[in-house]
């Protein structure tokens, strides 16, 4: 049995910080609305999408210790590319010096799950290393006027190379969905701005959520108490409080980092995924759940021994 594993990560944000004390100044808002309705305080703005991928992607070999040749490939999850086409994982290829086949993936911000789960597959497909990033520059799509949506969205990238190993590897259990009957919840329009019934996308979220993530433990054999680590997509705190309530996992096991970030769609997970690995929150072992949702309506989880080979 052929699997993977993850032996480098990397993040990349703009330098650029937005506050919530900024956003006072441009919508009829206060930090003390935003923090407790959504739990962010912050966010960074700007950059490309190509930009931000390219230094995560390249932080990401450093820390692996692999050459631009030992990439196999590339898979870019983003909904926000800096082109219609050709796709953005092209330019972060050039910009890298890779020398394989590379995509854009979106599946909204489930798509870093969707890419991680991907990858296992190519791995066991025969492919050595892939790298996976997901890199979002979400402030093209944002209304300034509309204070329900300009507080949460922001810019960012995560990035991880996955080796291929002998065994089962580290991925134990996926989950990947997707449901067309929400896709007015929360969508863009060609040349248009973010538009989202919230209530409609926080009920669902958590519905989602919790079924992905359930449906990802139920196919590895483990039960919510196995789980040593929460990865979620980093939306809203009441989201992932409400989801962790509903899957029976202890909040304080969940990996926040949305108070500095905000919503970066397919950026969150590697970014709150390297926010664990770089403070030490994650072992060689430990049975780690990601699990996200996103336009679409998508879903993803998978469970992921660490270190596993």
């Amino acid at each position: 049995m052929t699997g993977a594993r993850t032996i480098g990560w990397g993040t990349a944000l703009p330098e650029n910080i937005m506050t919530n004390a900024d956003l006072e100044k441009i919508v009829d808002t206060s930090d003390e609305w935003i923090v407790e309705r959504t739990g962010i305080r912050q966010r960074h703005i700007g950059g490309t999408t190509a930009g931000l991928a390219t230094e995560a992607g390249r932080k990401a070999l450093e820390k692996a210790g692999v050459d631009p040749s030992g990439i196999d490939l590339l898979i870019l999850a983003t909904t926000s590319p800096d082109r219609d086409i050709p796709a953005t994982a092209s330019t972060v290829q050039k910009n890298l010096g890779l020398e394989c086949g590379a995509f854009d993936l979106n599946a909204a911000c489930s798509g870093f799950v969707y890419a991680m789960v991907a990858g296992h597959g190519f791995i066991r497909s025969g492919l050595e290393r892939i790298l996976v990033i997901g890199a979002e520059t979400l402030h093209q799509y944002i209304d300034w006027e509309d204070r329900n949506t300009c507080i949460l969205f922001a810019d960012g990238a995560g990035a991880a190379v996955i080796e291929r190993t002998e065994g089962e590897g580290e991925l134990l259990g996926w989950s990947l969905s997707s449901d067309g009957d929400y896709e007015e919840a929360l969508y863009v329009d060609r040349g248009d701005k973010v538009k989202m019934a919230g209530r409609e996308v926080f009920r669902q979220a958590v519905l989602v959520m919790e079924r992905a993530g359930r449906a990802a433990m139920k196919q590895a054999g483990l039960e919510p108490s196995d789980i040593s680590v929460v990865i979620p997509h980093q939306a809203n705190i009441r989201i992932i409080e409400a989801s962790c309530r509903r899957l029976g996992i202890p909040m304080e096991k969940a990996i926040v980092v949305l108070d500095r970030t905000g919503n970066t769609s397919a950026a969150s997970v590697p970014l709150a995924l390297a926010e664990a690995l770089d403070t030490g929150r994650i072992s060689e072992g430990d049975n780690v759940l990601l699990v996200g949702f996103g336009a679409g309506m998508s879903s993803a989880a998978a469970v992921l021994r660490w270190g596993a080979r």
